[in-house]
């Protein structure tokens, strides 16, 4: 037996019964799993849940649409498919995608491959930023439930050569048109050459790590097109994406994933607390991540 075949075997247990959701969650999940997900010895029930489900969702993202919509259904992990019975999620689907239930139940035994391959195979070698450095996390959280929107990033970021100094920096809304108040909650100084850059407290030696936090607040949000999207001028290895819109949010959202800004992918929800989650892996330089949500009376590209 290997991983791959490991995490097969459990994918397909776990999506027995409740799925996610099943009672004793911490029994049913295998170790192989564990290990992909990160589950620990003394998570609780509702970590494990957690963990699990942001996982598959993560892994899900990068399938085609009728593989992902599939997947979140058969684990319960969908809102609308948590039914007690995987057979009556798997009917559910075919309803929804006017499919015949056993084409159903193969895509999601081909999803499930899909999703372990992609959890056991080797990670990618990553690229060198032409600057010299490159993101291993970024962490954003969006807030719009108060008087001006608002964005906190948390960066830690990894130098590819000596003597490191300053990094450039990219504002979270392209799309409005004023340049957004931008103040650093730590890991440097603002200053400006021809944009926003920060410099570092102290040069920075090939392989060291740093970590900085920025704020943007801009005036308003571009109403044409609201969203968050972010287009990495460098390599990127972990984008977090966490938004509150407060009491008037929208039921959705719409994940732009290594596209052109414009272009808007799957539905997310939006939680009850009018809140979401999302992120991505491996961003490519040059390519838009995030989130965009629907303006009343228009629609989504």
């Amino acid at each position: 037996m290997n991983a791959y075949t490991d995490l097969v075997r459990e994918l397909k247990s776990l999506r027995k019964g409740r799925g996610v959701l099943a009672g004793r969650i911490g029994e049913r999940v295998g170790p192989t799993l564990r290990a992909t997900c990160g589950v620990t010895d003394d998570d609780e029930p509702r970590v494990i849940r957690r963990k699990v489900s942001d996982r598959l969702v993560e892994l899900a993202g990068m399938l085609p649409a009728d593989l992902r919509a599939a997947t979140l259904a058969a684990f319960a992990i969908d809102q609308e498919a948590r039914f007690p019975l995987y057979q009556d999620r798997v009917h559910w689907t075919a309803v929804r995608m006017d499919r015949d239930p056993r084409t159903i139940r193969r895509r999601v035994d081909e999803a499930i491959n899909h999703l372990a391959e992609l959890a056991t195979e080797p990670p990618e070698r990553p690229v060198v930023g032409s600057d010299g450095w490159r993101t291993t996390e970024l962490h954003a959280v969006l807030v719009l439930d108060r008087s001006r929107p608002e964005v906190i990033e948390r960066h830690r970021i990894v130098a590819e050569r000596d003597g490191l100094r300053e990094l450039a920096l990219v504002s979270p809304f392209p799309a409005v048109r004023s340049a957004p108040d931008m103040h650093v909650l730590y890991g440097g100084t603002l200053v400006d050459r021809a944009g926003p850059v920060l410099a570092m407290p102290a040069p920075l030696a090939a392989g060291e790590c740093h970590d900085f936090s920025i704020r943007f607040r801009p005036k308003a949000l571009g109403v044409g097109q609201p969203g968050l999207v972010y287009v990495p001028r460098q390599p990127c290895d972990l984008l977090e994406l966490r938004g509150r819109f407060g009491p008037h949010a929208p039921s959705h959202v719409w994940t732009v994933r290594g596209t052109d800004r414009d272009r808007s992918g799957d539905r997310h929800p939006v939680d009850g607390a009018g809140e979401f989650r999302m992120r991505f892996r491996l961003l490519k330089p040059g390519l838009a991540y995030g989130v965009r949500w629907q303006v009343p009376g228009e629609r989504c590209a």
